[in-house]
């Protein structure tokens, strides 16, 4: 039904409009308070229904929280154990390597000790014995002046002068002697002063990883008690080596990409160019395929070394076994990189090839021989066999990205619930407030019967209080009389 034909229902459309503008707003009036209502029943449901949502992502984030910082103390926990494992086994390195020949140590100390003692017994300065002169004298003393003369002085004279020099000789001797006993002691000291050096370079090494080890207990009991700063310490760190290893991670893409390139046209070569499978060419698969098996290669050798723990399967295998799994492995890689290097040689050849055959289809009949042409191609050969070594250390960034890419999803999650749970619960407050937006807005065309609901509201009110200030002057004048 058209609006013209709602309008024909008298001669005069404006006043058929006026009719149904009085129709439709005693219709509204008349259903005013169920409209009222079943708005009120709406907003507040939505209300309820929102909030109830918002209390439901607030406990999926609170157990998503619970849940991140069990799995980062577990994490903190386990990487710092490798870490206090590692501190011991240098220390036990250490011990092993510079005081397990304390033993020899100790004997050759003593043994160089007796010598300097030895030396040093036979180096003490004897004090030179006391000339005979004094007796001499004393005996000239005791002459009887008759018997004393010049030459008896003179004798005396000679005596004391050979004594003497005899005694300055055998004191210099004595010295001598004792210098170079002395001397020989020096070689002793030295062994003495180096040995007593390593020692105690040896002993300020343990108590330096000693103390390493004790801050790294203090953490790790801090992460064992739940403490919020060690949490906080966790996530940061988890944050810092999830950007880290995603910058190395990019930089080995780019590596392999330039892998890729150097043997994605031999292989054309090699399996056809023309082939497909699927929408790739069959010649990228093949070469993807050797670079994939290079980097499980680095994967499996880094795990057989324990430098990553991806697979506990192959750090819980025997040494005997991990041994041939590491030369397996590093042979794979080899032959590998080899046939890379083979690859990327065959690419050079092509190369001229392709410069050959334009040439002499421009008809170029002189071709002039590049000398330095050995240098492009030792340089393509060195990355083509390079590269596969260099991607086995994927492996390390590649771990720390796994173990670090689950706090980092769980913070993410925390807070895109968080804004969830916030936008939900603005949402059911906003709704309630819509709801009486929504009544006045139906309010708005009704107006007019409102206004007249009002004045009527208001003369009967008023009437009432006349009435009821009549009784009471009624009954006052009653009292009177």
């Amino acid at each position: 039904m058209t609006m013209t034909s709602l309008l024909a229902f008298t001669p005069w459309p404006p006043l058929s409009a006026v009719i149904l503008l009085m129709l439709l707003v005693t219709a509204l009036y008349l259903a005013r308070g169920t409209a009222h209502q079943a708005i009120h029943a709406i907003a507040v449901a939505l209300s309820r229904g929102l909030r109830l949502a918002s209390h439901s992502v607030a406990h999926a984030e609170e157990r998503l929280g619970t849940r991140n910082r069990e799995v980062l103390l577990a994490a903190g926990r386990e990487a710092k154990e490798r870490i206090v494992e590692r501190e011991f086994v240098r220390v036990g390195d250490t011990v092993r390597k510079d005081l397990a020949n304390y033993p020899d140590m100790h004997r050759r100390l003593s043994e160089a000790i007796i010598r300097i003692e030895e030396d040093q017994e036979k180096a003490v300065e004897v004090p030179p014995e006391a000339p005979g002169w004094a007796q001499a004298v004393e005996v000239v003393a005791n002459l009887d002046a008759r018997n004393a003369g010049v030459d008896i002085l003179s004798d005396i004279h000679k005596s004391m002068v050979k004594a003497h020099g005899e005694v300055m000789e055998d004191y210099r001797k004595a010295s001598s002697e004792r210098h170079s006993l002395l001397r020989r002691m020096m070689p002793d000291w030295r062994l003495i002063q180096e040995t007593l050096g390593r020692v105690n370079k040896s002993v300020e090494s343990v108590i330096a990883r000693s103390m390493t080890i004790d801050r790294h207990m203090e953490e790790y009991d801090a992460i064992v008690r739940g403490e919020d700063r060690a949490v906080s310490v966790l996530s940061s760190s988890s944050i810092v080596y999830f950007f880290v290893s995603a910058l190395v991670l990019a930089v080995a893409t780019a590596g392999a990409a330039i892998n890729f390139t150097l043997i994605a046209r031999p292989m054309a070569e090699m399996v056809g160019g023309t082939s497909f499978i699927g929408a790739f060419r069959t010649a990228d698969i093949a070469a993807l395929v050797i670079i994939m098996v290079e980097i499980s290669m680095g994967l499996f050798l880094m795990e057989s070394l324990r430098i990553t723990r991806l697979f506990p399967v192959i750090g819980a295998l025997s040494d005997k076994m991990r041994v041939r799994m590491i030369f397996i492995t590093f042979v794979i890689l080899l032959l590998m990189a080899s046939v890379e290097a083979g690859l990327a040689y065959m690419r050079e050849v092509l190369l001229q090839d392709e410069l050959a055959t334009s040439s002499l289809l421009r008809g170029d009949t002189v071709s002039a021989v590049n000398g330095h042409l050995w240098i492009t191609t030792a340089a393509q050969m060195g990355m083509g066999f390079i590269l596969p070594f260099a991607l086995v250390f994927v492996a390390i960034p590649l771990e720390t990205f796994v173990h670090s890419l689950r706090t980092v999803m769980g913070l993410t999650a925390i807070g895109m619930l968080r804004a969830l749970s916030l936008i939900l619960r603005v949402a059911g407050n906003g709704s309630r407030h819509l709801g009486t937006l929504a009544q006045q807005m139906y309010d708005l065309p009704l107006f007019v019967p409102l206004w007249i609901e009002t004045r009527m509201a208001a003369a009967a009110s008023e009437e009432a209080a006349n009435l009821h200030a009549s009784i009471e002057a009624e009954s006052w004048q009653e009292a009177q009389s």
